[in-house]
């Protein structure tokens, strides 16, 4: 078959041997792929997690059809349209585990539904399970022009937040941040946005900052935070390192709490998918909860999408089609 592959020239469209399901798998018949930026770093040979390297067919997040089920896999039946997240998604099968996968909806193809999977998953875990928003209360989102960023102003919005704040440093993208939900759109490098927050919640700050960034805003969302809210980091897109103001963390008593899925078990994964399926599917069936596509590519072009990525001028999601 036929997969984006890193290998020794770099990332490219090779032959491979069809994955066989074994266990609580399930194969896959990919139809489309969503495109995430943890995957540019993957194609210049970078580990995500234990992934990546030579030999490594790139790809998180597809939406096709079951194949194939593995002895122990259950839940689904072959024909089943779904869409899930886990690696080797650009390629014409891959494999999942049987609770890291949704039913896609019937009113939904699968070039949207291939948008989905990791923002539901990734969001919903930082803003409602981590996060702990409860109505009424307000949230900033900090990259929030990314597909991620969009989903997460969207869930926030569906669990009742009374503002909803988001940043991007581009000024089209923050112009455009009101279509999914924010109330509030602020530019991250400009050196008064904190006060424009502070401005927004009448002194106080927000109760709770979901943040893409991290390092250079990492002291100035503490000051943007309400004392004894919360912060959940989900990203780094700022930097890994970064001076860290301890005394005004304490001072605040501010909840620091970091996620990722790099580091979580598949039995962790299938909760989370768990929960989004339990609280807010009822959303995304209905289409309260989406993204927008900005491009479309062959698969044939994979490379012509990455440059699109690259280029950073994008809001929405990318999508690659087999």
């Amino acid at each position: 078959m036929k997969a984006y592959v890193y290998g020794a020239n770099g990332p490219e469209i090779t032959e491979v041997a069809k994955p066989q399901p074994k266990g609580t798998q399930v194969l896959v018949k990919v139809h489309a792929c969503g495109l995430n930026r943890a995957d540019i770093g993957m194609t210049k040979g970078h580990a995500h997690g234990s992934a990546g390297g030579a030999g490594t067919v790139l790809g998180m997040e597809w939406a096709g059809e079951v194949a194939e089920l593995g002895p122990e896999a259950k839940g689904v039946k072959v024909g089943d349209r779904i869409m899930g997240s886990g690696g080797a998604a650009f390629a014409e099968y891959t494999l999942a585990d049987h609770g890291r996968l949704f039913r896609s909806p019937s009113n939904m193809n699968f070039d949207e539904a291939a948008t989905l999977p990791v923002a539901l998953a990734t969001m919903h875990n930082a803003v409602v399970t981590n996060g702990a928003l409860q109505a009424g209360q307000t949230v900033l989102i900090q990259g929030a022009s990314s597909g991620v960023g969009l989903m997460a102003m969207q869930i926030a919005k569906l669990k009742g937040a009374k503002l909803v704040v988001g940043s991007s440093t581009d000024a089209m993208r923050r112009g455009r941040l009101k279509e999914f939900g924010a109330d509030l759109a602020v530019d991250s490098k400009d050196p008064g946005w904190v006060d424009q927050v502070l401005q927004a919640t009448g002194g106080e700050g927000v109760d709770l900052i979901v943040d893409q960034v991290s390092g250079p805003v990492a002291n100035q969302n503490l000051k943007a935070t309400k004392v004894k809210g919360r912060i959940v980091n989900v990203g780094r897109l700022g930097g890994t390192h970064a001076d860290f103001n301890f005394d005004l963390h304490a001072a605040r008593r501010i909840q620091y709490i970091g996620v990722t899925f790099r580091t979580r078990s598949i039995e962790e994964i299938r909760e989370i998918f768990d929960e989004v399926k339990k609280d807010i599917w009822p959303a995304v069936e209905s289409r309260k909860l989406q993204l927008p596509i900005d491009k479309v590519y062959k698969f044939a072009d994979i490379g012509k999408a990455f440059e699109h990525m690259e280029a950073n001028k994008h809001l929405g999601k990318i999508v690659v089609t087999l």
